[in-house]
């Protein structure tokens, strides 16, 4: 018995023609939101007043459902722009400072996790430190056996 194994799998399906199901949604909101601000201002304004809101909509709408700039969701686009606008890029390493400057798009953790993930590493260098110590030692035997006690040498 044989089976298809799909083969695109990270690949949005299509839900209507083109469009996935993400920018059928996208789409449907924007438009929505669109008619409604079109509905109320043209009542009581001419076409000039409401014009510029409706396109400014349109235009945000379409960006968000079928722009993808280096790759990326316009959405992720965004984030990772204001991300770069806004935390600093020069940073400077200074021993013994603890501060760091998480993506946007992580999860902050909690304290106590941190706190622990801190003192295991400091146990595992001082452990390290340790074995370094007594590697050094050793190799150092070796190179110099005169230097080793008599019972010692070979």
């Amino acid at each position: 018995m044989q089976f298809k194994v799909p083969q695109n799998v990270q690949r949005e399906d299509k839900i209507v023609g083109p469009l996935t199901l993400k920018q059928l949604i996208v789409c449907g909101i924007g438009f929505a939101v669109d008619y409604a601000i079109y509905t109320t201002l043209a009542k009581e304004y001419i076409w000039v007043t409401w014009i510029l809101p409706v396109l400014i909509v349109a235009i945000i709408t379409v960006a968000f459902a079928f722009v993808r700039p280096l790759d990326l969701s316009f959405s992720k686009y965004i984030i990772r722009w204001l991300e770069f606008m806004l935390i600093p890029r020069q940073r400077f390493w200074i021993q013994g400072s603890a501060e760091s400057y998480p993506s946007a798009l992580q999860a902050e953790q909690s304290s106590t996790k941190e706190e622990k993930k801190k003192e295991a590493k400091a146990i595992e260098a001082l452990d390290k430190h340790k074995k370094l110590e007594e590697i050094t030692k050793i190799l150092n035997r070796q190179k110099n056996p005169e230097n080793l006690p008599k019972s010692d040498k070979l």
